[in-house]
């Protein structure tokens, strides 16, 4: 029975608009896409002169946090402006998620099959 109420609760919630969590602002999915583009080409860039798979994901990572990081330390300097926590936190994410999936997917051989004993 629990489970079941547990369900319904989720379910009702989800759909309401008591549920505010899941609103993200268009500025923080620009932060999320930029991080992605400033990892992805910083992965690609230092995976292929380095073949360090470590080196390229620290890179990355690191890229994307400067990046979200200056920009908003230059918004703070804007008259009316802040240092939005949220935002840098949004581009880093965005190059997290990019430096995880290309260490996962990048610099992976294809194994051969092994046949044993297979007469062809």
């Amino acid at each position: 029975m629990k489970p079941l109420v547990i369900s319904l609760y989720l379910i009702i919630f989800s759909f309401s608009s008591l549920s505010f969590a899941q609103q993200v602002s268009e500025d923080d999915k620009l932060h999320f896409g930029t991080g992605l583009l400033i990892s992805g080409a910083t992965y690609t860039f230092v995976y292929t002169k380095t073949k360090n798979k470590k080196k390229a994901f620290w890179m990355s990572l690191g890229a994307s946090a400067l990046a979200g990081l200056t920009k908003e330390l230059y918004d703070s300097t804007k008259k009316g402006n802040r240092f939005d926590t949220g935002e840098a936190i949004a581009t880093t994410a965005g190059g997290l998620t990019v430096s995880i999936t290309l260490e996962i997917f990048v610099g992976r051989k294809k194994r051969k099959p092994i046949l044993p004993n297979a007469q062809l």
